[in-house]
């Protein structure tokens, strides 16, 4: 038996005039996960644990089978195991975000407009991460790269900072969510070297929103989670082009697979993630994977109602239909559960804890029904799973 997670992080939403009504994930044309939901399970989840906050950190943790109470140690120490970032147990992790400022006067009265920059390139932003931190002359921070707009800090004996998460506050003048020193005196000193920087120059010139200021957030000590494999006896690989997802997929001792063109973003390499997740179970004798897509939460974050419903579009036909049809073919049998880790609604371009709607779907199923998978017919479904770990032993019929 072979097992499949395909996660379309954010992608569920609210109901939405200019959509008759409906949500992204209901009125996009899905029929991989329509047929799905007709020979299998639609419900509710609750991903988020009680009384944590609405990340992908602790969603897809819960969604994995962890309970994040217990092991989750912040966001970003799971993004620097990905980065390869040697941390000390004295060691304190953030997220370096490079975001878009704009706005004349004082910094504390300019607004964020962006938290990606345009999701910018890995090369330009760790030219811009580069830069900074050759300037910053503090010897207890130490700056790495990651992927697009997401980098990592070490604080050398550092503590634990609550910090506001950019993609909270877009639009937002930024002067009530900044941090303390040192913090903000490195946020300042980012903005006057990037703001005339020539990265920016070049991207001002073609339209592209300038990646112009750090934002720290998502604090937190080395992280330790038991192995996936010793955990629920399966042999895993992790499938994304999120450093968050890589580093989870390590802490946990599964295989992460880095396919070639995954970006996070709207236009990444579908194919590349079914052919892997494809590969490794057949092939490489893995007997579970977790496929990570970040398109619909970035769209989600973005405010855009006609990118939400197209990235979830792909991730029905350019990765589940693919998957299903490869392991179709195969003759094996499998199981493939599908849900967002939250939700995250165009009209609040940020997260929620609301519960989301999850599909399983089982070759060896012989029934048939009228179910769709969105929302509203979840919900209608009357299943609810309970919290995010039960989705996991529900996949796995444990």
């Amino acid at each position: 038996m072979k097992y499949v997670l395909v996660l379309g992080d954010g992608m569920a939403d609210e109901p939405i005039a200019s959509l008759s009504g409906m949500t992204p994930l209901e009125y996009a044309a899905t029929p991989a996960m329509d047929e799905m939901a007709g020979r299998g399970e639609i419900g509710m989840l609750h991903t988020i644990p009680k009384g944590m906050s609405p990340g992908s950190d602790t969603a897809n943790l819960s969604v994995l089978g962890y309970d994040a109470r217990l092991c989750y140690s912040g966001r970003s120490p799971l993004e620097a195991l990905s980065i390869g970032v040697p941390m000390k147990e004295t060691d304190v992790s953030f997220r370096v975000n490079i975001v878009t400022l704009e706005g004349e006067g004082a910094f504390e009265d300019k607004v964020i407009t962006d938290h990606s920059s345009g999701e910018i390139a890995t090369e330009d932003s760790t030219i811009l991460l580069r830069e900074v931190s050759s300037r910053i002359e503090d010897p207890r921070f130490s700056f790495y790269p990651g992927t697009s707009y997401r980098h990592c800090m070490i604080w050398d004996k550092g503590e634990i900072v609550q910090l506001s998460q950019p993609h909270d506050h877009l639009g937002e003048v930024i002067g009530q969510y900044l941090p303390p020193e040192p913090f903000l005196g490195m946020m300042k000193k980012s903005h006057e070297i990037l703001k005339n920087h020539p990265v920016n120059q070049e991207r001002i010139r073609r339209g592209l929103n300038p990646a112009n200021c750090f934002w720290f957030w998502g604090a937190g000590t080395k992280p330790r989670l038991t192995p996936f494999q010793e955990t629920f006896g399966k042999k895993g690989v992790m499938i994304s082009a999120v450093d968050l997802l890589k580093g989870i997929g390590i802490g946990c001792g599964m295989r992460v697979i880095n396919v070639p063109g995954a970006t996070g973003g709207l236009h990444t390499n579908y194919e590349g993630k079914a052919e892997a997740a494809v590969k490794a179970l057949l092939d490489e004798g893995y007997d579970f994977a977790y496929v990570h897509l970040e398109g619909p939460d970035e769209m989600g974050h973005q405010g855009s109602v006609e990118k939400k419903v197209q990235a979830i579009e792909y991730l029905d036909q350019r990765v589940i239909r693919l998957i299903k049809g490869e392991l179709d073919a195969s003759g094996e049998d499998y199981r493939i559960a599908v849900l967002p880790d939250h939700p995250t609604p165009i009209r609040l371009r940020t997260h929620t804890a609301d519960p989301v709607p999850y599909l399983i779907y089982d070759r060896r199923n012989d029934f048939s029904r009228t179910w769709h998978y969105n929302e509203r017919e979840a919900l209608a479904s009357g299943n609810d799973a309970g919290e995010g770990p039960n989705l996991m032993r529900k996949l796995l019929e444990l």
